[in-house]
């Protein structure tokens, strides 16, 4: 069942756990962080074409949101730009580039989980980070908190590009976190380490099992329901991750398998 082919039940079911409705909508930095810690986690600023929940969404409030060319000068876009740095430098919920590039904000109480998958030990740090990413790690610790510029220049790394590789590196191992942004005198991002400002959570081992089974959770529980191959592209999940995770909560009878990777709420049924 494709993703476009949903029901009318099921598509108003996300209207509103997504907050796809005007009088939902995201207006403020509060209603954003409120939105992300019930929905779990969402994407910071993709739109309809993309599967899952959004804060561009909720911002526009309306399930066809398209994000336009040129978002400078559109006021639902803008204000998601302003809520997104509100947010990040509250650091109340997560937020950082993680699987497959995809900016995100994660819930507090979901971070055990999405790190277990995701997150890499000290203890491995030296055998699978790539020497730019230790560089930068490197500074990081001694310095704690760097602005991006400077931040190059004290992991000397020359290239651009190799640079901002290892940035995602890190962001994607839960290593690092941007915790401020500044525009003037130029634009750029204060980073630190993911550990100063979730160092419980960051702490808090959970097995794998457990963690694919409640990222599954809450995205079915947001969802409704969630077709063939929908988590694997929404979490950046392997699609048998996915499977692992949504065949748990099968299990213990929180969701029902309806059709050949279609899983449902079982409240719902």
């Amino acid at each position: 069942m494709p993703v476009d082919l949903l029901s009318e039940e099921i598509e108003r079911y996300r209207d509103y756990a997504w907050q796809r409705e005007p009088d939902r909508r995201v207006e403020d930095v509060h209603s954003a962080e409120r939105f992300i810690n019930s929905i779990g986690f969402c994407a910071a600023l993709t739109d309809s074409r993309r599967p899952g929940p959004s804060l561009f969404i909720a911002v526009c409030g309306r399930r066809d949101a398209h994000m336009p060319r040129n978002v400078q000068k559109d006021p639902e876009s803008n204000l998601t730009w302003v809520l997104k740095d509100e947010v990040m430098r509250r650091g109340k919920v997560y937020y950082a580039k993680l699987a497959r590039g995809r900016a995100t904000f994660i819930a507090r109480r979901l971070i055990p989980y999405f790190h277990s998958v995701w997150g890499m030990l000290p203890s491995v740090e030296a055998k699978l980070l790539s020497p730019e990413a230790k560089a930068v790690l490197r500074v990081l610790r001694r310095e704690w908190e760097m602005a991006t510029r400077d931040l190059q220049q004290a992991s000397r790394i020359k290239e651009r590009s190799r640079f901002l590789r290892a940035m995602d590196e890190l962001q994607r191992a839960f290593k690092i976190i941007p915790a401020e942004v500044v525009y003037q005198p130029r634009f750029t991002y204060i980073w630190t380490l993911g550990e100063g400002r979730f160092s419980a959570e960051l702490a808090t081992a959970v097995p794998r099992e457990d963690a694919l089974r409640e990222i599954a959770r809450s995205f079915l529980k947001g969802a409704g329901l969630t077709v063939r191959g929908e988590l694997a592209r929404v979490t950046g999940l392997s699609a048998p991750d996915a499977g692992l995770g949504n065949w748990s909560l099968v299990d213990e009878g929180f969701a029902v398998r309806v059709g050949p990777g279609v899983y449902q709420l079982s409240e719902m049924k």
